[in-house]
């Protein structure tokens, strides 16, 4: 299989026959063999009910369909662990991003890139509510992680299978998926794409994801420096603190001894012992880092979602 599409949706039933007959027109002319892999997040309008009576007329089609509502980085997730394309290309259900990019985005992975991320310009969203706060998180992101691009919430991308598939995604990580795939070395282009004003359903987005968005970020920046070796942050703030709270401590006995100064209701004292337990803490912390860091590492995988039903053709030999 050369191409897999992963289209994670939720409640798109008026998006679904668009997006998915111009998906055939775009990818029958590339002529690759493909499959397209829909992934119903849950949905609780005609959504499965469309992609059953699609999957019955569309050999390459691909449903998945979760449990329920598990959001859509466990569905990018979800897409990704069922592929089998070297090549994986996941875009939004809502009609938003278009199926003729995905050529661009193929052409210039050809030029030795490992992941050709999409860049939205211009982008058809409220600005006040999309673009503003997407600004800035980009900015963000781009500095925290290192990984300069100018739109990270694009979901339209092209990206090696081997890497997509050895991708661990949680959260809203799915819009992380540049710096996850950097953290593993590889080479990543961004390109222009175009984007479309939605025309049919509600957008599943807000403000409110921004928190999230946040603490995610936070994540995968010790994700990405001290997944491995947890000791070496949690250990430096203990040994600093311990330090401090050590320095203080011979302060005040030097000025007891010394001195003769009455320190025993001094609150420099009870700060002082404050860090020093405090430092043994964080070094504690760190050490239970590290054994669950091993425990994870050499622990069997287990993914982050359910799947109540899949639909797959046969391969044809």
């Amino acid at each position: 299989m050369k191409l897999s599409v992963v289209v994670p949706v939720y409640n798109e039933a008026e998006n679904l026959v668009p997006v998915i007959e111009e998906l055939e027109s775009v990818l029958t002319s590339i002529d690759q063999e493909f499959e397209v892999i829909i992934v119903d997040d849950g949905s609780h309008d005609d959504t499965h009910k469309l992609l059953r009576d699609l999957y019955e007329k569309k050999p390459w089609l691909k449903v998945i369909r979760l449990k329920r509502n598990f959001g859509q980085t466990a569905a990018v997730a979800a897409g990704f662990a069922h592929s089998r394309g070297e090549v994986i290309v996941p875009m939004d259900g809502d009609g938003q991003n278009d199926a003729h990019d995905i050529p661009r985005l193929l052409a210039k992975l050809e030029e030795g890139f490992d992941l050709v991320t999409g860049w939205r310009c211009p982008r058809r969203d409220s600005y006040w509510t999309r673009r503003l706060p997407s600004a800035i998180a980009n900015r963000l992101i781009s500095w925290i992680t290192g990984v300069k691009l100018h739109d990270y919430g694009c979901t339209l991308k092209a990206i090696r299978g081997d890497i997509g598939r050895d991708l661990r995604l949680y959260g809203e990580m799915h819009r992380f998926i540049p710096a996850l795939a950097d953290a593993r070395g590889a080479r990543i282009a961004e390109i222009q794409v175009h984007h479309r004003p939605r025309l049919r359903g509600e957008s599943k987005y807000g403000l409110a994801r921004t928190v999230r968005v946040v603490l995610d970020l936070i994540t995968v920046k010790f994700l990405h420096l001290y997944a491995t070796r947890p000791l070496h942050i949690f250990g430096l703030i203990g040994l600093t603190s311990g330090a401090l709270g050590g320095a203080l401590g011979i302060y005040l006995t030097a000025q007891k001894v010394l001195y003769r100064v009455e320190i025993g209701g001094r609150p420099l004292l009870l700060l002082s012992v404050l860090l020093i337990v405090i430092g043994f803490q964080f070094v504690s912390m760190g050490l239970l880092g590290e054994l669950l860091a091993r425990t994870y590492h050499e622990s069997q995988d287990k993914p982050i979602y359910i799947i109540g039903e899949m639909l797959e053709h046969e391969t044809r030999r």
